[in-house]
């Protein structure tokens, strides 16, 4: 896919539908409980109503695509660990033994990692989405070239569409990549137009130090590329993973396949920040799991104007706190496909009453 067919695609996404919303919102009021009394449980079905098309939406057949990647910029003593450690979980993800798919498992949710550029040989058991073996490091220079990133957005659709002709009505977003934090919160930066040092956190657990040199390679890394906060696409290229493009791109491919995409914490929402600054229609299909302890994270649910479900100080990353929430959709759920009306309880429905 090339830039201007990925610009011509995004054309075609479609508006919300306002009869499924207004269908929705319609059925939580007949039943039989107080007025909008669960809150962001009940918009958030609207919502997915909304995009969906459908007055019930169906979110049973679920999985989180954690997305896998290096970064380059990690050479920059911008992290704990080095690069191995991004192999390692991937290993760990493909065998199912990671926080995630524990957390999976109990939310009736598959997992689906992916290999969008992490050093070395392919890993077995994960679908092979590789761009290159992890980007450049971006205080030298572009981290990746413009084509990649629309290559790596590309397959971001791809995954999506792929997960949808198999079934799945729900996607959770999940990243793995020993310095991604790094890549992110410089790209928040320069999108929010926000200082280095308000975006850029501890990560996985940074010394003063390490903060430090992690601040110092986002601030070099803008000199050097001098990216244009009106130019997304150019951002990500300048100082984004191959992870993070691969999550713009599933956002994107959310809303052209009308497929609810659940945002993990700081790391997806950089990336669905991209997504909609690319296309702003692609906001329909976002839809917020929880805050992260990450600085800068309320900051971005707020430039996307998203609610957080869960406060919890969540910061593991592999998609964990979307899968967190996954629960809270199926209690939503219960009550909405399945709770008494007014009419069936023999009950004056409430009205508003402001």
């Amino acid at each position: 896919m090339t830039e201007n067919e990925l610009k011509t695609l995004l054309k075609t996404v479609t508006p919300p539908n306002k009869a499924a919303r207004a269908a929705a919102h319609a059925h939580w009021a007949a039943l039989a409980k107080p007025l909008g009394g669960l809150g962001r449980l009940e918009t958030m079905v609207e919502d997915a109503a909304a995009l969906m098309g459908t007055e019930t939406p169906n979110l049973a057949n679920r999985a989180v695509l954690v997305l896998c990647a290096d970064n380059g910029v990690v050479a920059q003593g911008v992290s704990q660990t080095d690069a191995s450690v991004t192999r390692a979980v991937l290993e760990n993800l493909a065998a199912r033994r990671t926080s995630v798919c524990r957390m999976a498992a109990a939310a009736h949710c598959a997992v689906v990692p992916v290999d969008m550029g992490i050093a070395g040989t392919p890993v077995a058991g994960v679908i092979n989405c590789r761009v290159a073996l992890g980007t450049a490091d971006f205080t030298q220079g572009p981290a990746m070239s413009r084509a990649q990133a629309v290559q790596s957005i590309a397959c971001g659709i791809e995954l999506v569409q792929a997960q949808k002709r198999q079934g799945v009505q729900m996607l959770a977003t999940g990243e793995m990549g020993i310095g991604n934090t790094t890549t992110s919160s410089a790209v928040a930066s320069v999108l929010l137009g926000r200082p280095v040092q308000e975006m850029a956190g501890r990560g996985a657990g940074l010394s003063d130090e390490g903060l430090r040199r992690k601040i110092d390679a986002i601030r070099r890394g803008i000199v050097v590329n001098r990216p244009d906060a009106a130019d997304p696409l150019g951002v990500l290229a300048a100082l984004g993973g191959f992870d993070i493009a691969g999550l713009c791109g599933v956002f994107l491919g959310g809303a052209l396949e009308n497929v609810p995409i659940l945002m993990d914490g700081f790391i997806s929402g950089v990336a669905a920040l991209c997504a909609v600054r690319l296309c702003p229609a692609a906001a329909k299909a976002v839809f917020a799991s929880h805050v992260s302890s990450e600085p800068a994270a309320r900051l971005v649910l707020e430039e996307l104007d998203k609610k957080p479900l869960i406060t919890a100080n969540l910061h593991l990353g592999e998609g964990t706190g979307a899968v967190a929430s996954l629960p809270l959709w199926d209690m939503a759920l219960a009550v909405y496909n399945g709770c008494y009306s007014f009419a069936e309880g023999g009950i004056t429905p409430y009205t508003p009453q402001c």
